[in-house]
């Protein structure tokens, strides 16, 4: 790679890293009435908002493990240490998932116990 092409890479990175700080600039004329911004307006609707958020990050966490150990079992070609892996990887992501899907409805059935009391 020449100096050129190094320079035009840099500048590219750094206009993608900078180039999110433009919307902190933007005006919003309804900032100060919901400082959480998820429509909640006590704590077990502001929770309830953030679990949303996570269960749509861990249910693509899921499946992106679930790909990879996929891609794992289709490259392994029969290796015994391969297939291994790629049984270990599908293993911890069935793991993964169950442990998630329990720490959910513990936090569910908590919240609707608080909130029915």
């Amino acid at each position: 790679m020449n100096k050129t092409q190094k320079i035009i890479l840099s500048l590219a990175i750094l206009g993608i890293a900078v180039l999110p700080f433009a919307a902190l600039a933007i005006n919003d004329p309804n900032a100060g009435s919901n400082p959480t911004g998820s429509g909640a307006i006590n704590l077990g609707g502001l929770i309830t908002a953030i679990l949303g958020k996570l269960w749509i990050i861990f249910g693509a966490l899921a499946v992106i493990m679930f790909v990879y150990a996929g891609i794992l079992f289709m490259t392994a070609q029969g290796a015994p240490e391969k297939v291994s892996a790629a049984r270990q990887a599908f293993l911890w992501g069935v793991v993964g998932v169950v442990v998630g899907i329990i720490a959910f409805s513990i936090v569910t059935i908590v919240g609707s116990l608080v909130e029915g009391s």
